[in-house]
Parts: C-alpha cells; structure tokens; sequence
C-alpha cells in the first residue's frame, strides 16, 4: 500500500470497524497505537499484534512523532486526545475519511449499504468470495467464525466493506460496486427526514464509475433512474430482475433464484427468517455481476452460519432458547421477532435495549408497535451510545406505548434484574432474546453462564 503513515493513532480503536482498519495497518507494518474506555477480547487481540492501547482517553497519549489520529465517529469534540492532537497540528482523519483512503489503493471496492441488513449481507459475500481465486480483503462488521474475527487480508484487487449512511459518511468512500438494501427512516439525529436520506443514497450512488454496478433493493429503482453505471435490481418478485420463487423457511431455508423467468439457481441456506432470503439474493446478484459461477454462490451461501449478534444462538436457560440479536431499528425488531416466531414452540421472550436517545424518541410508536409481535417484553435503559441524556424520553415510554396496543411490559433497572423477570417467566420450548445494538448480549451471557 502507497502510503506516508509510519505512526497512526486510533481513537477509539476497540470497535468493530476501527480494529480492523488498525489491524490493516499492522499487517502494513505502521506502528499502531490507540485508546478505548474498556477491554475486550478485541483490545486483547491488537495488544498481541504489536499494538500499543490505552484503557481511557488521555491528552498525554498524542505525542507529536505520530504521524496520523484516526477517530471514531461515537467520541465527542471535546474527547481530551483529540483536542490535543488539533493543538498540535497533527494529520487527522475520521474513520470513513481513513478507510476512504485505504480503498484507493484497490482495483475494485464493493460496498454493502442500507438501513439493515449490512453485516449479514456482508458476512454472505464474504462467504461467497472467499470460495473464490479472488483473495478479497474483507471488513465485516461484526464478528464471523470463518474469517477468524471481523478482518480478512487479501490482495488489492478486490475490498468488500460495510458502508453506513451516518453523517453521509459514505460518501468518503471509492467504491465499484455498491448493494444498496434498503432505505428507511434511520439517524435522525442527523437527518431531516426520509427524503433527505434518500438525497444522500443519490448523491452516494453517484459516486459510481460508469464501469461500475448498483445492486439495489426494487422497491427504490426509482431514485436511482439517472445513473450511468449498471443498475441492477432484487425484490421479492419478477419486478426485479433478481428474486426468490418457491421459499421455503422450514425446516431448511430454501428457494429458486430467478432471474427473468429463468432459474439461475437453487438455493439453501443455514441462518432463518424472510428477511435473510432477501438479503441472499441481493448478495447472488452482486456476485453474478463479478462473474462468480452460480455453484460457487451456492456453496457459499449454504455454508454461511451468521454472523456474531446476529440471531446468534447463545444457549439455554430453564430449557427456553437464548438467542443474541443486534435489531435496534423497528424494521429489524419486526424481521427477527417473526423469525422466531416460526420456530418457536412456547413463547416469544424479548429483553429489548434501546439505540440511543433520538432514535427512540423519533421511533417511539414503531417500536412500541414491533414489540407487539413479543409475548413477554423487559425494557433495559436506553444506551445512550454517542448522545447526552436530555430527559425527554426513557424506555419507560415504550411500555406506555405499548399499553395504548393493550400490551404490557416489564422495566428492568439493570442487566440482573431483567435475568430474574426472564428467569421466572421462560419455560421449555420459549425462545428468549437479548436485543439492541449496544451490551445487551451481557443479559445473554448471564442467562447462559450455567449452561441451564
């Protein structure tokens, strides 16, 4: 790689999609450093790497023989290193902006986008790709077996990433190819509204090389008719020119991948729910598109087990099945809850923790509506992830929302109180699951920690 970094600070260096650009880097041989707010098995693996962390942030960390300060976009203006790294007029990039750059540096870049649906669509190519002579590098965000964590170093000839809409921070990116899965309400403490966020999809697939391909959702073909690259489309029906016939969810996941009329392929898959096959055809069409032979995409996607927090089994607690799910958007909360309904016996358990304070807010009567589709609900304090607590929403709020749905809830003040409600209520057959985007697979790990 072409680059003048011999020394690279990261700022927040133990998340998901940070490590991986710091594990890079290693692999580069720069002198990596960084700091985080707490351990993890993610620090641990850096640390064994070379890598220099700190646990919390500190100004007396940046010192001026660094030659780059990468940051995360969850720490503040006002982060202590930051500050000092502007006080001394070092080189500095946000993440997107970083790994912008490093994509430069690869022939070809696909990018997985959407409001849901990223990691796994992601973790499906991976799975594909790396049944190919292509050596892809990989970052997944999130954690996946058969990669060895959430990196896979390759050649630079092809890079597959997730490209989140945050802040536009897609818009740094050089990709190729670009899946675009979906397009909802999401980030508003950031954007207006919907069509503000669809402007951004626009001007993000615009980006595209005339050579290069959108593989978009057909439901928003629409907002994508002026493009000069190749569009192509997946839905659920002959509207699109990718889409699954004869599905079927159990007890193997199946269907014919068709593509105008025609069968390109049948289908089988090891992780459930609906909302999976969509994202399987999307990851087909992307790879049909890079000329991968039909059978590789099919040993590919079969062999894909999930990824980590994505209706991931945990284990069992009063014989009831636990299970870790990262849904902290309505539209996901709906997909992994009717996911478990067609599998579950007993009831449907749910410990939801909420993603951050305007989310919730924004989202109140959609929550509360996708909560529904849960026999038993616990509500944990909203993560307040990168926002200021404010006062003006508190999960509370979900369950007197609920209750206007004539459904009610239990509030669960901390991770051990909501493993006793859920202790007292699961039973054989129930299927129980921890979900949200912040540490709430910690109520998990509490469930499972004696095997029962």
């Amino acid at each position: 790689m072409n680059q003048n970094f011999k020394s690279i600070y990261f700022i927040g260096i133990g998340g998901i999609s940070m490590s991986a650009l710091a594990e890079v880097m290693i692999s580069e041989g720069v002198k990596i450093s960084g700091s985080d707010r707490s351990n993890s098995h993610i620090i641990k693996k850096l640390i064994d790497n070379g890598a220099k962390i700190y646990i919390n942030h500190d100004s007396k960390n940046i010192t001026d023989d660094i030659d780059l300060v990468v940051y995360t976009s969850a720490i503040s203006n006002d982060n202590p290193e930051l500050l000092r790294a502007q006080e001394l007029n070092l080189n500095i990039m946000g993440r997107a902006e970083f790994l912008g750059y490093i994509m430069k540096n690869y022939k070809n870049s696909i990018c997985v986008s959407g409001t849901h649906g990223k990691t796994t669509t992601t973790g499906m190519l991976s799975s594909i790709l790396i049944e190919t002579d292509l050596q892809p590098t990989i970052f997944l965000g999130g954690e996946m077996d058969s990669l060895g964590g959430n990196l896979l170093k390759g050649s630079y000839d092809l890079m597959l990433t997730e490209a989140c809409e945050y802040r536009r921070n897609f818009l740094k990116f050089n990709p190729t190819m670009e899946i675009i899965l979906n397009i909802e309400e999401d980030h508003l403490d950031y954007y207006k509204d919907l069509p503000d966020i669809e402007r951004a999809f626009v001007e993000y697939a615009n980006i595209l090389p005339e050579s290069g391909h959108l593989i978009v959702n057909v439901k928003h073909k629409e907002l994508f008719n002026d493009l000069k690259c190749k569009v192509v489309t997946f839905g659920p029906d002959d509207s699109a020119d990718y889409y699954p016939e004869n599905i079927k969810l159990t007890p193997v996941p199946s269907y014919d991948l068709m593509h105008e009329g025609k069968n390109v392929a049948e289908i089988s898959l090891k992780i459930f729910g609906e909302h999976n096959i969509f994202n399987s055809v999307a990851a087909a069409a992307a790879c049909i598109c890079l000329g991968i032979d039909t059978e590789i995409i099919k040993s590919g996607l079969y062999h894909f087990k999930g990824t980590h927090r994505r209706y991931e089994y945990k284990g069992k607690c009063n014989g009831a099945t636990v299970i870790d799910d990262y849904a902290h958007h309505p539209s996901e909360m709906k997909a992994t809850l009717k996911t478990a309904k067609t599998y579950a016996s007993g009831k449907i358990i749910t410990v939801f923790q909420p993603h951050t304070f305007t989310r919730t807010k924004k989202l109140l009567n959609e929550f509360a509506e996708g909560l529904l589709l849960s026999d038993e609900v616990i509500l944990l304090d909203i993560y307040s992830a990168r926002e200021t607590d404010t006062g003006e929403i508190h999960s509370k709020d979900i369950i007197s929302k609920m209750k206007e749905y004539n459904k009610d809830g239990y509030y669960a003040e901390s991770f051990e109180a909501a493993a006793k409600i859920i202790k007292s209520l699961a039973k054989d057959g129930d299927i129980i699951i921890t979900m949200g985007a912040g540490n709430v697979d910690g109520v998990a790990d509490l469930l499972t920690m004696d095997g029962q």
